[in-house]
């Protein structure tokens, strides 16, 4: 008996080497489940990030474009925004960010701390700025206990309310795709026409940008290699950042994990189906036309990069109390100044 336990031990730990082989040959690798984090700060960035009292109006949240219902984003061309303003570019999604090399699509925030940050402010999102949603969080008792046992002080800052809002977004990652099980060594987790589409998107050159563990996210590459992508959008991605002519109209590789989730796609948010998509990138990046069989097998495969969405309880946020700071929904202190 203790001979055959023995076997059976030796045999799973082979299994588990193979597939580790097997798949550090491939330029994806499997998404890692959550890695360390603060759990008492994780808790309090999962109110702020869910607290539309962090907004001028009190009713935009960072779920209203990052729902985490919806794949982590709103599934808008562009979100709307304070006073039902439209977003200039399209919202990339929450999940699985902490795999970027930089946040928003020029690249223009190092981190999640630094890109939480900028929406609260920004006249076009949130509308509010920082010292008036400092104000507002400060006036809440149960977020003034919550912060005090997460950071050991009494007084809240700016710095601390997104280094909470960062860590929580440190747990929206999405393993277990059926893609990632395969890649851990289920030969029946894809199917034959998926595995297809994955040797497809290799053998085409896609995965010289979209490879790693988020497929995507970890470089900015220019749209329109052969031909031009035309748009009216005015985002000139990467030049924005840095001013130089050869980064104009780079943006951020999107991340392909949970893509099917995540429409409509590109910076512009101009392409609802995931068959367009790849019909658009084939011919402006690579000069390659899919044929239609191509193009479902691909279709298919990016489906299969779905993985486990990100689900917790919704947390209870601390009620407002007499002297918290009134919500301006409709703009009337800013017509009455």
């Amino acid at each position: 008996m203790q001979k055959k336990s023995i076997a059976i031990a030796i045999a799973l730990a082979g299994a588990t080497v193979a597939s580790t082989v097997a798949y550090a040959a491939e330029p994806v690798s499997p998404i890692r489940p959550v890695q360390e984090v603060n759990l008492a700060m994780v808790e309090l960035g999962k109110k702020l990030f869910f607290d539309p009292r962090l907004s001028k109006s009190g009713f935009i949240s960072c779920n209203s474009c990052h729902n985490l219902s919806m794949g982590g984003s709103d599934n808008l061309p562009s979100s709307i925004g304070h006073k039902w303003q439209e977003g200039p570019i399209n919202s990339p999604t929450v999940l699985n960010s902490s795999l970027n090399v930089a946040q928003f699509w020029d690249g223009r925030a190092a981190d999640l701390q630094e890109q939480a940050g900028g929406p609260i402010e920004n006249p076009m999102e949130m509308a509010s700025s920082h010292t008036l949603a400092l104000g507002v969080i400060s006036s809440i008792p149960g977020y003034v206990r919550e912060f005090r046992q997460v950071f050991g002080h009494e007084t809240i800052t700016i710095d601390e309310v997104t280094k909470a809002i960062a860590e929580f977004e440190k747990t929206l990652v999405t393993p277990n795709s059926r893609f990632d099980l395969w890649l851990l060594g289920d030969a029946n987790a894809i199917t034959a026409d998926e595995k297809a589409g994955y040797e497809l998107f290799k053998s085409s050159g896609c995965i010289a940008c979209h490879n790693g563990e988020a497929l995507g996210g970890t470089s900015f590459q220019k749209m329109g290699v052969i031909e031009p992508y035309q748009t009216d959008n005015p985002a000139e991605g990467r030049y924005a950042v840095t001013g130089r002519d050869a980064d104009r109209f780079s943006f951020k590789v999107p991340t392909l994990r949970n893509v099917e989730l995540t429409y409509p796609y590109f910076h512009d948010g101009a392409v609802w189906t995931l068959s367009e998509a790849v019909d658009i990138m084939g011919r402006l990046q690579l000069g390659k036309k899919f044929e239609e069989e191509e193009n479902a097998q691909i279709v298919a495969f990016l489906k299969s990069l779905t993985g486990e969405q990100p689900s917790f309880l919704l947390p209870i946020l601390p009620p407002s109390v007499d002297n918290t700071p009134r919500p301006d929904p409709f703009g009337k202190e800013e017509a009455a100044e």
